[in-house]
């Protein structure tokens, strides 16, 4: 088990993995340097390739094709929308690649963006951008003060290696934009837990502290420092754990501030900070398949084959000696190319090979309800999940993956409200190597679509389809899922030799039992709880006198028995009690099963792994 300030790899020794592949120097040597090495560069202009044709010499930005966004800060649906933070992006890569002919380009878009900018100190937006040139932020549902931390970082990159080719009036235009993005940063003082933008904040008041002689704002952003290092410290991990998505940033900042810092005191946290976060990827890395192991706190895509930006970062950060990433040259985009990336040295062999099974169990959360993570890596597979988890659509609560690194399949559990993830049913799981014991229960106080942005009024929600959803992804073609007609007979999925038994153990939703059905949309397969589906009702969880689903997962790799003993499911007082029995651990969760507030729900469930 885990302690707070350290987490627990099992059942392998790391230091007899190995890479066949010999180092490439990909980065220029030394910290605090800007100088690009080759690959650097071949990086910088294969991006910049692909963005020069989006630009649009109209307006002064690039032009891209508006998604509707997650669901929240944009209310633009689709259309041409021009985009400030790429801008900014693509306006100091121009400056690197230190071509004449793109110098202009790069001045047009700064001054463009730059009056996009709320400069008024007494405004509540102060510092801050639109998303877009089309939605000014008055527009913005709400407007995302993230923005001042993005931007910011963009602009001090323009501002550190080439503010002396912009000419003395641009020049102090970006000056003082940078130093607005800094105060707003300052004013709103995110706290430790926001990693990614507590770690970006940092960067951006002390650089700018840094280059501007501001030595208030240094005082701040040093003391914001320290009170980030400590609180992860204390904590033993980052408060958007393992995420796919957030991770990378955070790496990406942190390499950032090794690059640009120069005082040693400071450089000395940001080092222990830096290291502390490639420890948390490269035990998550699950190199026979090339995903990234669940559970995950924020995550955009569950493939991460299909983000290969991510995967050229962590194989950029590993001397290329993982080759997750076949081209000679990496896919990096417009801003990594520049960062001195390095996964230390004694990591590196974890993103090369498995040759053992083993387990990593860390506390990402401390507290009286610990937010703990289980991931066993199995050389033909991988389960994570989080004892306490919900199901925002940028969560990853329980998740699968198996397969090679040419096509895997992953298995996502999600719970799904009209089509769309619903952060107010919440998942408790218990979870030993292959095998997780799990109830899903409701809130009435949590968000719908947000954790944060859309709370249920009064516990009600309206509804034409509400369902527990167990996604299957990857396009195997051997891929087999069979429904029995026996409800106390587990589902039975089979793919590759690999075996994935779903025991239904219980479920109610006020009274009435759900109804399990299989269901596809290629290339996906769904195995479904259905809550209700039909015409829209109205839903009142406060009203309501149970709502669960308990279910069990075990994956078996070939030649593996199933456990012997079922899972045994017992209600009584308003709680479900669930239990199993596997091979090597008692598996128990036990929640109350009537709808309530999250923080009494966290806190009544007992997620449980004990010996025997």
């Amino acid at each position: 088990m885990l302690t707070r300030r350290r987490f627990g790899v099992s059942l392998v020794s790391l230091a007899g993995l190995s890479c066949a592949i010999g180092p490439e120097v990909l980065f220029a040597a030394g910290e605090g340097k800007d100088r690009l090495s080759v690959s650097q560069r071949r990086s910088l202009l294969a991006a910049l390739a692909k963005e020069d044709e989006n630009y649009d010499p109209a307006v002064g930005m690039l032009r891209a094709r508006g998604t509707g966004g997650p669901g929240y800060h944009t209310t633009v649906k689709s259309g041409v929308v021009h985009s400030t933070r790429s801008a900014l992006t693509y306006a100091a890569a121009l400056l690197d690649s230190g071509e004449e002919a793109r110098l202009q380009r790069a001045k047009d878009i700064l001054r463009t963006v730059i009056a996009l900018q709320d400069q008024n100190p007494q405004s509540k937006t102060y510092g801050i951008w639109s998303w877009y040139l089309e939605e000014p932020l008055a527009k913005m549902s709400p407007p995302d003060w993230n923005w001042a931390d993005f931007c910011g970082v963009q602009l001090l990159a323009a501002w550190i290696g080439h503010h002396d080719r912009l000419g003395e009036e641009l020049a102090g235009r970006v000056r003082e934009a940078i130093q607005h993005a800094a105060r707003s940063i300052e004013r709103r003082n995110v706290q430790p837990g926001y990693t990614n933008i507590a770690v970006m904040g940092t960067y951006g008041t002390l650089v700018a502290a840094q280059e501007f002689g501001l030595e208030d704002l240094r005082d701040y952003a040093r003391t914001r420092l320290r009170n980030l290092h400590a609180h992860t410290m204390a904590q033993g991990s980052f408060s958007e754990f393992n995420s796919p998505t957030y991770s990378v940033v955070l790496l990406a900042e942190l390499s950032r501030m090794l690059l640009h810092v120069r005082v040693g005191e400071d450089r000395k946290f940001i080092r222990e900070l830096h290291d502390l976060a490639w420890k948390h990827v490269a035990t998550h890395f699950h190199a026979p398949t090339r995903q990234w192991a669940g559970p995950h706190s924020r995550c955009y895509e569950t493939d991460l084959h299909k983000h290969r930006q991510t995967l050229a970062f962590l194989d950029a950060a590993t001397g290329r000696k993982a080759r997750l990433i076949e081209e000679d040259t990496l896919p990096l985009g417009l801003d990594a190319y520049r960062l001195p990336l390095e996964c230390p040295p004694e990591l590196v062999p974890l993103f090369c090979e498995l040759p053992a099974p083993r387990q990593v169990v860390e506390t990402f959360l401390g507290g009286k309800t610990p937010v703990i993570g289980t991931t066993w890596l199995h050389p033909r597979f991988t389960l994570g999940s989080v004892n306490r988890g919900h199901f925002w659509n940028q969560m990853r609560a329980l998740l699968a993956y198996w397969g090679t690194p040419e096509k895997s399949t992953y298995l996502r559990v999600r719970f799904l409200h009209d089509d769309y993830d619903f952060c107010s049913a919440l998942l408790f799981t218990a979870q030993h190597e292959g095998c997780g014991l799990a109830t899903m229960v409701f809130a009435t106080d949590h968000g719908d679509t947000h954790p944060g942005l859309d709370p249920l009024k009064n516990g009600v929600i309206e509804a034409r389809d509400l369902r527990l959803r167990f996604e299957l992804n990857g396009g195997s073609s051997t891929l087999e899922v069979v429904l029995p007609k026996s409800a106390t007979e587990p589902v039975r999925i089979q793919d590759r030799g690999l075996t994935v038994r779903l025991h239904r153990i219980g479920d109610s939703f006020d009274g009435s039992r759900v109804r399990w059905e299989l269901g596809e949309s290629q290339p996906a397969r769904f195995v479904d709880a259905v809550f209700h589906s039909g015409e829209k009702k109205r839903f009142d969880l406060k009203a309501c006198r149970e709502a669960f689903v308990s279910f069990a997962l075990e994956i078996l790799p070939p030649g593996e028995s199933p456990a012997q003993a079922e899972p045994r499911l017992t209600t009584a007082n308003g709680r479900a009690s669930s239990e199993w029995k596997t091979a090597r651990r008692t598996l128990r969760v036990e929640t109350p099963v009537k709808p309530g507030p999250r923080g009494a729900r966290n806190g009544e469930a007992v997620v449980a792994v004990t010996a025997g």
